[in-house]
């Protein structure tokens, strides 16, 4: 399951590492030593820094964003995109085709019950709110006679 995914991931996330960081000068002759991304860190493929930047784009000046909601946010996606492409090139292969197209990615999501559900719900909620603004903007262009 997922959870179970994510759970994984974020144990091999460790605190800050001890003495030293990112910055600091370093004695003359010596090197840095090799800097891991936070995604390598996590054994993850997807973003987290980016991930985390578009987090806080989201929030107000206020919200703070922890550095492990990143990593939980880039773990799901990673997750949810391995679950739906693995799914679709099973479609892709059934049809005998090498390429995974649009139509085995539709497949492969309505023929998983869950899949279906959170892309329902998810389109569903995403079309109610525009439809909202549509009326919205509708009435405030609309000319008084």
């Amino acid at each position: 399951t997922w959870g179970k995914y994510i759970r994984q991931k974020l144990s091999k996330m460790t605190g800050k590492g001890g003495k030293g960081g990112k910055g600091g000068k370093l004695p003359p002759g010596e090197a840095r030593k090799n800097i891991q991304s936070r995604s390598a860190k996590a054994g993850l493929q997807f973003p987290v820094g980016r991930i985390h930047r578009f987090l806080k784009l989201r929030l107000n000046a206020q919200n703070r964003v922890g550095a492990t909601a990143a990593v939980y946010c880039a773990a799901i996606l990673e997750y949810l995109t391995a679950e739906v492409l693995e799914l679709a090139g099973n479609a892709s292969k059934d049809l005998k085709v090498k390429r995974i197209a649009p139509r085995h990615v539709q497949l492969a999501i309505r023929g998983d019950e869950e899949l279906d559900t959170l892309i329902t719900v998810s389109y569903t909620h995403l079309r109610a709110h525009e439809t909202s603004l549509h009326l919205v903007c509708r009435l405030l262009l609309e000319k008084k006679k």
